[in-house]
């Protein structure tokens, strides 16, 4: 079986060309060349190859090694590259910010492994906060500090707007009754970016506010929740009459359904490279597996690869020409595409990686993947596809993406 595939080689912009030239390109080349050399001399050995939408938790939550790695791509400006120094960046231009997460991505390296923080909260605080909650933001960056986000509820997933947690303006404080559920990073966190109910319910989106809660305040009770994989990744979280200051209001009062758009922006907007990243190496050992298992030669095999090479193909490319669009017009309906596609397509390569390795990938599934030995097969595919399914919820479902595809890019009438 001839099928190769090498994750981001031959990287070319949209845009460019081979023989194209200018100051421009220069400076790129430049920022590549740079970027390479920091990461050749800085990146850790735990990092390598580490696919994005796998955590990686230790007892005590982000291990040693990935915060001290956060916080050196923040003090050289390479954690957030488009930001400004003193906030993780150096002014990088989109293009170089592109050509940073593909590198990124190509090699397997996470920038954090606390994505809350860097990603959602620290981006909402800077466009939301006052000035003592934008001063939050850069220790947010840094992986100074530890941030749960407080959205889903028992009967508040996918629909967010359906949210009961409650918080009444008591005073100069607000009184927060309710619980959250599957809350990532709860169990280790310090703050809690938490959306709670200050209106009447029947008004679901125009009742909804943002607030930062201490997580070690009196009346919060976490509970971490065992996945089918063995790991506790989540958290059930109660609040009992806690209180928060009032000044801890993001935003103005009954406008968070804005943040929590705003937040979700900032949370996929630039994660399509690492995605599809992870989904070619994926193939890569889809391909290994067929080989060491003697299906290289099976019909049914190399169509079943052929099929997945294109799908991934087109996947990049679509976020290729996402990114050409978002530079020319502002916005890119490719990438709401893209979180629905990459994450069902992460699961069908698990599933064709279990088909492939056969009985010997389920005798494998011990319930904790770093319990795999490696023995038989070329990664623990039916661990994978167990876990996999996490990336078809988290950060809104399929199914909530298959409507907003609908209804904003085909303009298709609400159900």
């Amino acid at each position: 079986m001839s099928v190769s595939i090498d994750p981001g080689s031959g990287l070319r912009l949209p845009g460019s060309s081979p023989g194209s030239s200018g100051s421009s390109e220069s400076l790129d080349e430049a920022f590549s060349k740079e970027l390479r050399a920091f990461l050749d001399a800085y990146a850790p050995d735990e990092a390598q190859q580490m696919d994005g939408q796998r955590r990686h938790f230790g007892p005590d939550g982000v291990p040693a090694w990935a915060r001290e790695w956060q916080a050196l791509l923040f003090d050289h400006g390479w954690l957030v590259p488009g930001y400004p120094p003193g906030l993780g960046g150096r002014d990088a231009t989109a293009r170089q910010s592109l050509v940073y997460l593909g590198e990124m991505a190509r090699r397997g390296l996470p920038r954090s492994l606390h994505f809350p923080g860097y990603a959602i909260v620290a981006p909402t605080l800077l466009e939301w906060g006052d000035e003592a909650q934008r001063s939050m933001a850069p220790a947010a960056l840094r992986g100074d500090n530890v941030w749960c986000i407080g959205m889903s509820e028992p009967n508040a997933g996918s629909d967010l707007a359906s949210l009961t947690t409650r918080a009444e303006l008591v005073g100069d404080r607000f009184v927060v009754n309710g619980q959250k559920v599957w809350t990532s990073y709860a169990m280790w966190a310090d703050y809690c970016l938490c959306y709670v109910r200050t209106g009447p319910l029947a008004e679901r989106h125009r009742s909804i506010s943002v607030l930062v809660v201490d997580m070690g305040s009196p009346g919060i009770e976490v509970r971490p929740l065992r996945q089918m994989t063995g790991r506790s990744e989540f958290a059930e979280v109660f609040f009992t009459d806690v209180e928060v200051p009032a000044a801890n209001l993001v935003g103005a009062m009954d406008h968070g359904w804005q943040l929590t758009r705003s937040s979700l922006s900032h949370e996929r907007g630039g994660l399509w490279l690492q995605w599809v990243a992870a989904l070619e190496r994926s193939l890569a050992d889809l391909v290994g597996e067929a080989r060491a298992r003697g299906l290289s030669g099976d019909r049914l095999v190399r169509q079943q690869l052929a099929r997945a090479v294109c799908e991934v193909s087109c996947l990049r490319w679509t976020g290729y020409r996402g990114f050409e669009r978002l530079e020319a017009t502002g916005e890119a309906p490719e990438h709401l595409l893209l979180k629905l596609a990459t994450s069902e397509c992460g699961r069908a390569l698990a599933d064709l990686g279990t088909h492939l390795a056969g009985a010997a990938s389920v005798a494998e599934v011990t319930g904790r993947e770093e319990a795999w030995s490696g023995a038989g097969t070329v990664r623990p595919w039916a661990h994978e596809l167990v876990a996999n399914f996490a990336a078809t919820i988290a950060g809104g479902t399929s199914e909530i993406q298959r409507d907003i595809v609908a209804e904003r890019v085909l303009g298709l009438p609400r159900r």
